[in-house]
């Protein structure tokens, strides 16, 4: 088996941290244990690009139970959580190319890591091992394998994947998981509304209540955010570019402004887009001294942090995670975790019980896949609506909660035409 982890002596730290994750996961265990009768991966190659959690263990977990041989690579070079990496090797025997902290050359070393083993099913977090086959299918090594499927995980992921789907490049199907109803309703506002502040609080201790909250961008993510920051008792400005959202933060009781005008207000600021460059050289001299700047984006590339060590005239570590820039006026600005994911980076990232949904929608997508293989196009699928529900009903289920049925009559009404006033 091949691997390259940091450090084995942590496997016994990462097991217990597994093993506590497990058990907040009911919806993936009742899966897992449907997987161990029916094998639907058996002897199936499955690469995997994810964060490596303690969440993602019960995935990868859960995919060795349904037969297959997994081998995972991190998503982000700042996510990898080193003990749960060395468990997953010695204690799971999954192959595991992650370390927390890796440069780009060896993110993408073992990104090819994985597509060494020619995996049938990838299963990607922003897309970029998908990026890597079609980078490789598209150069002089023609001829490069495809595999039969793929799933994707985030909202950035999905935007790449269908742009590739428009150029007419996209060269196998992809089921966007992030798509699916529980998981960006729940994953998306719920978890990362949670463990955004999460991260933010652990890496300043730093009180919310009383401070402006400046949230740029009120997709699902967003939403979650302001939400957890209001309950904290942050007054939150919303800083949008759809007009639509925009609408619906202001009537969700959020103050919506431009960012230049947010700018010189904003305490902490938060970018969670899927864009580019939402803060800039034109947005930094405008805030206050000792402005915090987070990211909760997927790829780090929200904080122009160049153009910031451009503009300051000096910079250094005042704490982990945290870079002090001084501009050349003499304010300071603190970027959490270089721009990247900080409730990754500076926390542990969405709470076992809301990856049990996405996860849950990953494991049969991938059975899905498997199953379809020969019938699936090269195009962006949603997750089948059997699945969402599936999912819907065995939380419900292992939460204790039931629910009523319509009677024969109220499914006639529902699909009939001629009852009227």
């Amino acid at each position: 088996m091949q691997y390259h982890i940091k450090n084995r002596n942590l496997r016994k730290e990462g097991k217990k941290r597994i093993e506590w994750a497990l058990g907040r996961m009911p919806v993936l265990k009742q899966i897992r244990d449907g997987f161990k009768k029916t094998k639907p991966l058996n002897n199936l190659n499955i690469g995997a690009c994810l964060h490596v959690t303690t969440e993602t263990a019960g995935l990868v977990i859960a995919l060795k139970t349904a037969g297959a041989k997994v081998s995972l690579c991190a998503s982000n070079p700042l996510s990898t959580q080193d003990d749960v990496a060395a468990s997953l090797v010695f204690d799971y025997g999954i192959e595991v190319f992650a370390i927390n902290g890796e440069n780009t050359p060896i993110y993408y070393r073992h990104i090819n890591s994985v597509l060494k083993n020619r995996p049938v099913i990838t299963l990607d977090d922003g897309a970029d091992l998908i990026s890597t086959i079609h980078k490789k299918n598209t150069s002089s090594a023609k001829g490069t394998y495809l595999p039969w499927g793929s799933t994707e995980e985030t909202t950035t992921g999905v935007i790449r994947l269908k742009a590739l789907e428009k150029e007419g490049r996209l060269l196998y199907p992809v089921v966007a998981v992030n798509d699916a109803y529980t998981k960006h309703l729940f994953d998306n506002r719920y978890g990362t509304g949670q463990s955004t502040i999460d991260g933010i609080i652990r890496a300043t201790n730093k009180l919310i209540a009383g401070t402006t909250f400046i949230v740029c961008g009120y997709g699902w993510c967003g939403r979650g955010v302001c939400r957890r920051a209001k309950g904290l008792g942050a007054r939150v400005i919303v800083c949008e570019t759809d007009h639509l959202k925009a609408l619906e933060a202001a009537m969700d009781g959020f103050l919506v402004m431009p960012l230049k005008k947010a700018a010189p207000l904003g305490d902490i600021f938060v970018t969670v887009t899927g864009d580019i460059n939402v803060l800039s050289a034109k947005h930094f001299p405008l805030m206050k001294d000792k402005a915090i700047v987070a990211n909760a984006g997927h790829f780090d590339v929200e904080i122009n942090v160049k153009k910031l060590n451009e503009i300051s005239k000096t910079k250094r570590t005042v704490k982990p995670l945290i870079t002090e820039y001084t501009l050349k006026s003499g304010k300071k600005i603190y970027v959490l975790a270089q721009g990247r994911l900080v409730n990754l980076a500076c926390a542990e990232g969405h709470p076992a019980e809301v990856m049990d949904l996405s996860f849950a929608n990953q494991a049969l997508s991938c059975e899905y896949i498997a199953l379809k293989k020969t019938k699936l196009e090269k195009k962006v699928y949603s997750v089948p609506e059997p699945i969402d529900r599936k999912v819907a009903k065995l939380k419900l289920k292992s939460m204790g909660i039931g629910i009523d049925r319509l009677s024969s009559e109220q499914k006639k009404y529902l699909n009939a035409w001629q009852i009227g006033t």
